[in-house]
């Protein structure tokens, strides 16, 4: 699996970057594209984000909502589909922070420390798949000053350790910025640095 963690600010391009590459896996890898906004239509501006971002990505790719139970809406996606289509798949999660703001307002106690663990876990469990990718996209909300409020002050760490927690995990991490991709962690970047030291390696031989 690839699992590729995409990160910014409000407006910083990170959604049609993530959309640029669901098209890149479904155009060279024949992959199936399933698009999965954890997004509530609560009130008017909410529904016009969603409009927004509905109007900006392909009509035949598929749509899942799931405000609160990803990891499973995740898991079900794969099996589903690998077991009717041969073909790969990318699922591309818009956006985390959402998700995470929908468990912390949850009325069931402890929902965002079981919800979290599950992705993980989901996350862990596929590491190793080829045949699948995930596109996971989130708002980077910790280089702001610190909000005032305990629920405020809570999500912003809780989105900062999930972060952490998912970079750790996952193959790719780049940060979004004026539309532009920093690259923070890449399996090509690892490649050449294990190729750099081999090459330091024999040199000192």
């Amino acid at each position: 699996m690839s699992i590729h963690l995409i990160l910014g600010g409000a407006r910083s391009g990170k959604s049609s970057f993530a959309e640029k590459q669901a098209k890149y896996h479904e155009k060279n890898a024949h992959s199936q594209v399933y698009y999965v906004a954890t997004a509530q239509s609560l009130d008017e501006e909410m529904s016009a984000r969603i409009k927004r971002h509905q109007q900006q990505r392909p009509d035949h790719w598929a749509l899942v909502e799931s405000p609160i139970e990803l990891a499973n809406a995740i898991k079900q996606l794969v099996l589903t589909h690998q077991s009717t289509y041969k073909t790969p798949i990318t699922v591309l999660v818009d956006c985390l922070t959402l998700w995470l703001s929908n468990c912390l307002c949850s009325a069931e106690k402890n929902r965002w420390q079981h919800e979290k663990q599950a992705l993980l876990n989901v996350l862990i469990n596929y590491a190793y798949t080829s045949e699948v990718t995930l596109l996971l996209v989130s708002n980077e909300v910790g280089h702001g000053i610190v909000p005032l409020g305990e629920l405020s002050r809570n999500f912003v760490d809780q989105a900062g350790w999930l972060h952490q927690d998912i970079a750790e995990i996952a193959t790719d991490v780049d940060f979004i910025m004026a539309g532009i991709a920093l690259s923070l962690k890449s399996k090509s970047l690892k490649s050449k640095s294990l190729k750099s030291k081999s090459l330091q390696s024999k040199e000192q031989q």
